[in-house]
């Protein structure tokens, strides 16, 4: 039996505020398939709601049952459900959405919202720095990827630095600077 409007706005309230119970009774019900058109009136899919709110529990369960595609969905706002957990410092959902295999993986953080905000913009903008700096490790920013992409020579020795400093600017023109660790650097 298909959904109703009912049916559908109440699976959407259940992802906001993490009632799995309600969202198993609806796919025991309606299938998951319905799952990825609903979108509220500002075009939030459920993972937007499951996201925003940082009911990771809920994520767990529905990733294997939507679309992948839906991972990078963007509501009117163009904000995606990544956007969304950067901006609520949920650090479990935000590293679960980037590593989901099936998903769109370290893509997500570049995706821009209306206000030119990656979900990287929104954790600094929200002061979150554990997560700015998750995002940011989990970005292609090592010097092995820069000697690839410029076509280096394979066979020199590289130095990495062991740290990294990074600087973002936002819309506003506000810059936020912070320094990444990484690992001993080893010689080829």
């Amino acid at each position: 039996m298909a959904p109703t409007q009912d049916d559908n706005d109440d699976v959407l309230l259940a992802g906001r505020y993490g009632d799995l119970d309600d969202i198993q009774d609806y796919i025991d019900k309606h299938g998951s398939e319905p799952l990825a058109n609903i979108r509220d009136e500002n075009d939030n899919c459920i993972l937007h709601m499951v996201c925003g709110n940082g009911h990771i529990d809920v994520l767990e369960y529905l990733l294997p049952l939507v679309p992948s595609s839906l991972l990078a969905a963007q509501n009117r706002a163009k904000s995606t459900p990544l956007h969304w957990a950067a901006l609520n410092k949920h650090l479990s959902v935000v590293q679960k959405l980037i590593g989901y295999p099936d998903g769109p993986g370290i893509d997500l953080i570049d995706m821009k919202n209306n206000a030119g905000h990656t979900p990287l913009g929104e954790a600094e903008l929200a002061e979150w720095d554990e997560g700015a700096t998750w995002l940011v490790k989990m970005m292609n920013l090592d010097a092995e990827d820069a000697e690839k992409e410029e076509g280096g020579a394979e066979d020199e020795d590289v130095q990495v630095p062991q740290d990294i400093e990074v600087e973002i600017e936002d819309a506003e023109g506000q810059v936020a600077k912070m320094t990444i660790s990484g690992p001993p650097s080893k010689s080829s």
